[in-house]
């Protein structure tokens, strides 16, 4: 995570943190439907906070791949090819362009007769 992604994460926070005290707020003061709202929009910026770490760990992987590409004498797409090829599921599963995997795969899911 970059500095500017830390900041926006401690903002989500402290807005999170403001909605909930204001819910408990209501809870004894106020309507209570107003209470609910307050306690449904202090989840909104911890959903943000995920997201944020999401996006940061995705760019930290893209970025360890350019490097390893770069290192490697390759290319970058030579690289995320030799990563998604490392992570294919099994053997039927590459040959099939991803509809069927084989029986010893951990992925697999016996058919239902009643599938159509």
């Amino acid at each position: 995570m970059n500095c500017s992604s830390r900041l926006l994460c401690v903002l989500y926070i402290a807005t999170s943190a403001g909605l909930a005290w204001t819910a408990i707020l209501e809870v004894r003061f106020g309507p209570l439907w107003a209470a609910f709202l307050f306690a449904a929009a202090s989840l909104v910026p911890v959903i943000a906070v995920v997201r944020e770490t999401v996006i940061g760990e995705q760019r930290r992987i893209l970025l360890d791949l350019i490097a390893r590409a770069s290192r490697g004498g390759g290319d970058a797409a030579d690289a995320i090819v030799r990563a998604e090829i490392d992570s294919a599921c099994c053997e039927r599963w590459w040959t099939s362009l991803g509809s069927e995997h084989d029986v010893t795969c951990r992925h697999w899911m016996p058919r239902s007769s009643s599938a159509a």
